[in-house]
């Protein structure tokens, strides 16, 4: 009974945070989504009109905003190739740093902190 205390502390301490521990590689995409796609996903910055899309939680849908599949292949198709006001993105990232980009881009996307 002792050995269950600590895990159900555990637990509810996960539980109050919201949301689950990024692995090292989300972590990494976490930090490329931070400096080379919040200020347009996020904060609209350039003022873009319309605004481009919210994408917390898009990868977790059947279709993106722009109505394309929320499958890996296709997210990485548009952000090497852009679409609309959204630039081409091909030879700014590795193939490392491009699976860590879709790895956090399966999560609940938290930002990091200021």
């Amino acid at each position: 009974m002792a050995g269950l205390l600590p895990a159900a502390l555990a637990l509810i301490l996960a539980g109050c945070h919201g949301q689950a521990e990024l692995t090292q590689q989300q972590i990494v995409g976490q930090h490329l989504y931070a400096v080379r796609c919040a200020h347009c996903h996020e904060e609209n910055d350039l003022a873009l009109k319309p605004p481009p899309p919210k994408i917390h939680g898009a990868m977790g849908k059947a279709k993106l905003p722009s109505g394309a599949a929320a499958t890996d292949p296709e997210v990485r198709r548009l952000i090497l190739v852009g679409k609309g006001k959204m630039p081409s993105f091909f030879g700014r990232f590795t193939d490392e740093q491009m699976a860590a980009l879709l790895a956090y881009l399966h999560t609940d996307m938290p930002l990091p902190s200021q």
